[in-house]
């Protein structure tokens, strides 16, 4: 039996700061002020970069890494989204047992940052930690919009999103595993697992891929294989690059 450890959800998240990287999530600083929500970024607007910032981040990614076509781009754009949300609130769920609301109109997004920098959160209120609870802050309130609005604009299988959302989720619980070994908080690397397993299972993720312990292999790829230098993921469907089709699976 294995006694969780939780304590209470404080304003400043700072137990996730050891964590570090994807995981933090800033709860203050004036110039986040000025950002746009990621409700703003979800919402069907004009092309317009300068008050899009999905649009922007896309293109910025695009050129980064010197993207063969934008949608690579839209969905490494995506994947990284999706890291930064499951991390935070499976990163709370687990040592606090707790998350905060992570309503896309609570969340200031500066999309020319990176982690943990790009992300502020304008008022922490306490939700439940349990499964359902992580599905409806992350899941229908992030992922799903968001894979709307860059369907609207890009060619994105549904497949390939799904895989990207579960990738996303069984990558931060693998974090959260290592870091959880390496201070001794087994209680911290059961609870992840217990989640991340869960909601494998909920039906936006199931058939995403497999998850064997802490390892993950997806039925989909998210196509950085086609990024100069790139090759396969860890978790990808391929073992390597494809060479003939210019497309990959969806799932």
């Amino acid at each position: 039996m294995v006694l969780l450890l939780f304590v209470d959800l404080d304003p400043d998240l700072a137990a996730l700061r050891p964590l570090a990287g994807f995981f933090v999530l800033r709860t203050e600083g004036a110039s986040a002020g000025s950002l746009p929500t990621l409700a703003q970024a979800y919402a069907p607007v004009a092309p317009d970069v300068s008050v899009n910032p999905l649009i922007f981040r896309v293109r910025k990614v695009a050129t980064a890494l010197r993207a063969p076509e934008v949608r690579v781009a839209a969905s490494i754009t995506h994947q990284g989204l999706a890291s930064r949300l499951w991390s935070i609130a499976l990163g709370c769920a687990t040592l606090y047992g707790a998350v905060p609301d992570l309503d896309a109109r609570l969340l200031r997004w500066d999309a020319d940052g990176s982690a943990p920098d790009d992300l502020f959160l304008t008022d922490v209120r306490r939700l439940p930690g349990d499964a359902p609870a992580l599905a409806d802050v992350v899941l229908h309130g992030h992922l799903v919009p968001l894979a709307a609005a860059l369907r609207a604009r890009h060619n994105l299988a549904p497949g390939l999103l799904r895989g990207n959302a579960a990738s996303a989720l069984a990558g931060a619980a693998r974090e959260l595993d290592r870091w959880a070994r390496r201070h001794g908080r087994t209680d911290v690397a059961v609870r992840a697992r217990s989640l991340t397993s869960e909601l494998l299972a909920h039906p936006l993720l199931s058939g995403a891929g497999n998850l064997d312990g802490t390892a993950f292999r997806r039925r989909s790829c998210c196509l950085y294989y086609r990024v100069p230098g790139g090759g396969v993921c860890g978790d990808c469907c391929f073992t390597r690059p494809p060479r003939s089709s210019p497309r990959a699976p969806s799932g």
